[in-house]
């Protein structure tokens, strides 16, 4: 299925999804490997496509790495380090349908059809900016066009990074060699309980754009 979105229409509608995430309807392997060959011609630093993409069908697995990801966003949710904001502000006024829907996907994580774990060739941990900034960029746009490239054919995802406390697990349950790779994040990929989405309230231009100096 084949979404009939302008430009425009697809970067501003395309949303972490949680609780629209269809959890019943089969998704095709074929049709999230043409996603990711759209997504890898994003640009890549030096050209090194330095990426591996992990995709997870199977129960036991997939139980597993839900299990990480409800440990780790409980610990998160229950610490009181999650940020606040004025009651003006569009951050605070969606903030408890933000916790509802995370509560969610924490709650039915392992029953996702696919889960995806993007990786970057060598370890990120303790690097300095520029080492971190191009390594990163070398992976986080290819993983965003794949997003796009779901929402254009009927499919979510949202971007979770709460499994990476314990990224060292993880590598171990899918045989990923830690020391040489670094994971990106886990994926929930699904087809979307309906497929019309509204861009978001976000905070106004005015307030973070910067000309110049700061």
């Amino acid at each position: 299925m084949r979404l009939e979105l302008s430009p425009d229409e697809l970067l501003s509608t395309t949303r972490s999804v949680r609780k629209r995430l269809d959890l019943e309807r089969t998704v095709e392997p074929e049709i999230v490997l043409e996603c990711l060959d759209l997504a890898l011609q994003a640009p890549t630093g030096s050209n090194r496509q330095g990426w591996h993409w992990m995709f997870i069908t199977d129960p036991d697995t997939k139980a597993a790495l839900a299990e990480l990801y409800r440990v780790n966003f409980i610990a998160y949710r229950d610490s009181g380090a999650r940020p606040t904001y004025d009651d003006a502000d569009t951050r605070a006024q969606r903030q408890t349908a933000v916790t509802d829907s995370a509560n969610h996907l924490a709650d039915h994580f392992a029953e996702v059809p696919m889960m995806m774990i993007p990786l970057i060739e060598g370890r990120l941990d303790n690097l300095p900016a520029f080492a971190a900034a191009s390594t990163w960029g070398s992976l986080l746009p290819a993983v965003w066009s794949f997003m796009l490239a779901l929402r254009s054919r009927g499919m979510g995802s949202a971007w979770t990074t709460l499994h990476l406390p314990s990224e060292r697990e993880a590598a171990d349950i899918l045989g990923i060699p830690y020391d040489r790779y670094t994971q990106g994040g886990l994926f929930p990929i699904a087809y979307t309980i309906g497929t019309e989405f509204r861009p978001a309230a976000r905070i106004p231009t005015d307030q973070i754009v910067h000309w110049n100096r700061w």
